[in-house]
């Protein structure tokens, strides 16, 4: 239930993961006691035994914390008086850690091949490491210098600029991919994840090469949310 719940709210896959996770291990914590059997006693133990045992951050308290207020309240339906009463914990107020140009292309110089592509991006575009590796061929478009990032955080869209020394070394890792996505297809592997069932009106459009990704893995991989599909490429 906890997973078809998060996703009939749309919850990003790596959420839904995290979520399962720390319900889990809430779950482990005590000794596999049913939900509806605890409260905000059992919270704040196992809330503490991750700060004090498990030396967790303060976002990662507080991301356990929302997995369970979700599990409560969206799963098993309980409005509880109690759930608004156990305290997250402060975060943390520290300055940013800011690389001097200098610094950068130092760390830069450190990469070559496509990673150092992709490091290139990232700088230079202000993408997350995520959004980088959900970019999508129709994504980028070269005329306009511009890389659409789509559900980024808090599931917005956005522009960001595809900076001119990228445009070529891109291009070149294209046409790259684009060999790799023939032998896909020739292979009957070439089907990638498409968004918000699309895949069941355009049944073909995980095949075509704009919705393939940018970058993909060195193998093949099932798409976790159509576990008995053909394994796609990206």
């Amino acid at each position: 239930m906890l997973r078809e719940t998060l996703r009939v709210r749309h919850y990003s896959l790596r959420t839904e993961q995290q979520y399962v996770n720390w319900v889990r291990r809430f779950l482990r914590f005590h000794h596999h006691r049913h939900p509806r059997e605890m409260g905000a006693a059992e919270v704040s133990s196992f809330l503490t035994h991750l700060a004090v045992e498990g030396q967790v951050s303060a976002s990662t308290q507080n991301q356990a914390l929302s997995a369970l207020l979700f599990l409560y309240r969206d799963v098993l339906m309980l409005n509880l008086p109690w759930l608004d009463e156990v305290v997250r914990a402060r975060p943390s107020r520290h300055l940013p850690v800011v690389l001097t140009r200098q610094e950068v292309a130092a760390l830069l110089a450190q990469a070559d091949g496509l990673y150092a592509l992709q490091l290139r991006l990232l700088y230079g575009t202000g993408m997350r490491l995520m959004e980088c590796m959900r970019l999508r061929v129709k994504d980028i478009d070269f005329g306009r210098g511009e890389i659409l990032v789509r559900d980024g955080k808090g599931a917005k869209d956005r522009v960001t600029m595809l900076p001119q020394s990228l445009a070529a070394p891109l291009q070149a890792h294209l046409q790259r991919r684009r060999a790799i996505h023939e032998a896909d297809l020739q292979a009957g592997m070439a089907d990638v994840f498409l968004p918000d069932a699309l895949a069941r009106k355009y049944p073909h459009a995980g095949q075509e090469w704009g919705w393939q990704y940018v970058f993909v893995t060195t193998g093949y991989v099932r798409d976790p949310l159509r576990p008995t599909t053909a394994a796609p490429s990206g």
